[in-house]
């Protein structure tokens, strides 16, 4: 998989109060529009597998507005697989085309299986999987978010020597892969912060699986309420950013990444003259989608 990784350089950031912090952003979202940042380090080396294994096909999962079905629906189209999503929620096999992850995954060849949200819960299991083969037939299996052994390894590509500078590494959290990719990449000397974007403590066992230090930490504070819940103090701070650094933020991950970043240096959480570098993880097509959702709402629209 070749995309634009020259483009992934480190930019410094400014703090709209007096720090003696410095604040870098990895842009791993310039790596491509949709396959960006750690989608495409998820892929790349599950691609590998899935051509040198013979597969045709791609199956994965997600969401109305995932990053994920995105990424593999393009992915797909540029190497050469057919590419089948598991979509959550029947109702909407009517509303393709009013969606633009949807309708962006359809023009790029997507097909699509979908499921009750209640059978989605169940989609690892050996019963489901058999559905699917039955169905579908002979295809490679990429977990919902992408995180696998694979994905991790293609994640602790992400740092490289230059980085080595920073002492602490913060990156959202949805699956744990990106994350754990860093974990096992970082200098001794790094500390690497977790920002989830769900609610709850559950992930620090997936990252556990993956992860082989334990120079890392969840933060819990800044999921907003859950998935895909945001409110208008966060939509202030992700466009007042992008005015004053000219870097875009997606509501779901990202955003809630700097938001508690800059929260946590003004609170005093980050030593002294400390130098962090943030991860810049893409998804910036969700922010369509949820302006949708903001337009219905009659709430602030993100830039």
């Amino acid at each position: 998989m070749n995309f634009h990784l020259e483009k992934s350089k480190n930019q410094s950031l400014s703090f709209p109060f007096d720090s003696s912090i410095t604040l870098s952003i990895k842009r791993e979202d310039r790596i491509d529009d949709y396959v960006s940042g750690n989608k495409y380090r998820k892929l790349k080396y599950n691609l590998d597998e899935a051509r040198k294994k013979g597969f045709t096909t791609l199956l994965t999962y997600g969401g109305a507005y995932s990053n994920h079905i995105a990424a593999v629906a393009k992915a797909g189209r540029l190497f050469g697989f057919k590419t089948i999503g598991v979509i959550r929620g029947e109702e909407l096999i009517t509303k393709v085309d009013q969606n633009p992850t949807l309708s962006y995954a359809k023009a790029n060849g997507m097909m699509f299986d979908f499921v009750t949200r209640t059978d989605f819960k169940f989609k690892t299991t050996q019963g489901f999987q058999n559905k699917l083969r039955a169905k579908h037939g002979h295809f490679y299996n990429v977990p919902e978010g992408g995180t696998n052994e694979l994905a991790v390894l293609g994640c602790q590509e992400i740092l490289n020597e230059e980085d080595a500078q920073f002492d602490y590494v913060c990156c959202a959290v949805g699956t744990g892969g990106t994350i754990s990719g860093l974990i096992n990449s970082a200098q001794p000397h790094q500390k690497i912060i977790g920002f989830p974007a769900l609610k709850g403590d559950f992930l620090s066992e997936d990252i556990s699986k993956f992860a082989t230090s334990n120079n890392w930490h969840l933060n819990l504070d800044y999921h907003f309420g859950g998935y895909g819940k945001i409110n208008e103090d966060l939509i202030a701070f992700i466009n007042q950013f992008k005015i004053e650094n000219n870097v875009p933020l997606d509501p779901i991950y990202t955003g809630k990444m700097m938001y508690g970043i800059f929260d946590l240096v003004q609170k005093g959480y980050f030593k002294d003259q400390s130098k962090i570098l943030a991860i810049h993880t893409g998804g910036l097509q969700g922010i369509s989608g949820m302006n949708s959702v903001l337009t219905k709402k009659r709430m602030p629209l993100i830039l």
